[in-house]
């Protein structure tokens, strides 16, 4: 693969209970287990980050499978929820819920637009047959 652009980070201390900066300085955060994991929830944590950038990712590949269809969108949302969970071997797995919101067009035109965005984002692509990704489009 021939790289259009390359993120760096890097993750000090102790992992979910340490820091985590990219090379740029843009993300710098405390990071912190999650309460419901028996830590503090002091800080982010990595399904946070996951959540929120598989959020902006499908949003981009819905606007631009809109664009490429010459639709034009207004007001449309991408939600994102990541699950973490054990996986019954001794590890751990995630799932991933998406809600989009496209308010201006059809139910039927809206879900054919995110099955679109579903095949060319690339979390969903890197994710697509390793986690559950469940994608519902919404009115509202």
């Amino acid at each position: 693969m021939e790289a259009l652009y390359t993120a760096e980070a890097l993750s000090t201390g102790e992992g979910r209970n340490g820091h985590v900066a990219t090379s740029d300085g843009r993300v710098d955060l405390e990071m912190a287990t999650p309460r419901e994991m028996g830590g503090s929830g002091n800080g982010a944590n990595p399904e946070l980050l996951f959540a929120a950038g598989y959020a902006a990712c499908f949003h981009s590949a819905l606007l631009g499978v809109a664009r490429a269809q010459k639709v034009t969108l207004h007001d449309e949302t991408v939600g994102s929820r990541v699950h973490i969970g054990p996986n019954g071997q001794g590890g751990y797995q995630l799932a991933v819920e998406l809600e989009v919101t496209i308010p201006e067009l059809p139910h039927d035109e809206a879900q054919a637009l995110a099955d679109a965005a579903h095949r060319v984002c690339p979390y969903s692509n890197a994710t697509r047959g390793n986690i559950d990704v469940t994608i519902t489009v919404t009115d509202d």
